[in-house]
């Protein structure tokens, strides 16, 4: 008799994410942390095209992100081939096949008060469909406080919202009908989750649920590893401008399948 794989999640997890857009997994990482520290550290020595700063000089401290590093941090790339992450997204949204997206580091040093602004992340993308997920892994503790925050059921909203640039607040697509504006989320009406979390969690997402991170003054450094993954229902989406990433070249039109090989399927192995 064909023995039973146990499965990383329950099914009151898949139906909390089901309903709410996120849910933390504790633990699952824990050997994993040091090898992703590494990384981020060769990533801050050498930045890619893509490494930017989200604080104007003026404004003190440092806010800093970069993506699309996979395939020259070897670190990152062992955690997408080789750790639990891509069996625990197919498990999360309900999924036979997944393709990892691509990854992305975030820095936060002491003095920086800027707040990471609320969005989503599918409007900045190429991509459109339901069953998506995305890893927010500390890489050091985090509180309530400084942690990142979600606005649970907003997978669920009928219409994206825009997406803007956080540097100076601009509409990234400019005043597209497509978008919705962000509505006022700190008003009281919409239930914000600010989960507590150690190195080896992580949160994760729909990258249509609403997120972001309040002002917070820290005294230490606050580091995050996030990945994306892409399930079945998930297609290329043309965008009426650049994508962030930006894939150029990528030749495909609205519907197609995303490729394998910039995309590869890391589930089933």
């Amino acid at each position: 008799m064909e023995a039973r794989v146990k499965t990383l999640l329950n099914k009151s997890d898949i139906m909390d994410y089901q309903r709410d857009g996120a849910i933390v997994v504790r633990g699952l990482f824990n050997d994993w942390i040091n090898p992703l520290q590494r990384g981020f550290a060769r990533v801050l020595a050498q930045p890619s095209c893509h490494g930017r700063e989200n604080i104007m000089g003026s404004e003190g401290g440092r806010f800093f992100e970069d993506y699309c590093n996979w395939q020259r941090i070897p670190e990152f790339r062992q955690w997408i081939m080789q750790s639990v992450a891509a069996r625990l997204a197919a498990e999360t949204i309900l999924s036979s096949r997944v393709q990892f997206f691509h990854e992305h580091i975030l820095l936060k040093e002491p003095g920086a008060t800027k707040p990471t602004p609320w969005h989503q992340d599918l409007p900045y993308y190429c991509v459109d469909g339901n069953q998506t997920v995305s890893f927010w892994v500390p890489l050091d503790p985090v509180t309530s406080a400084n942690s990142l925050q979600v606005v649970l059921g907003s997978h669920l909203w009928e219409k994206p919202v825009r997406p803007t640039r956080w540097l100076t607040d601009e509409p990234w697509y400019g005043t597209s009908e497509d978008f919705m504006d962000m509505p006022d989320i700190d008003n009281g009406d919409y239930p914000i989750w600010s989960p507590q979390m150690n190195p080896g969690d992580a949160l994760l997402f729909n990258f249509k649920t609403v997120h972001g991170a309040q002002t917070s003054y820290l005294s230490t450094p606050r580091r995050a590893f996030a990945a994306r993954f892409l399930g079945d229902d998930v297609s290329y989406k043309a965008r009426s401008g650049t994508t962030s990433p930006p894939f150029k070249g990528i030749g495909l039109h609205d519907g197609d399948p995303m490729r394998q090989d910039w995309f590869p399927v890391v589930w089933p192995k």
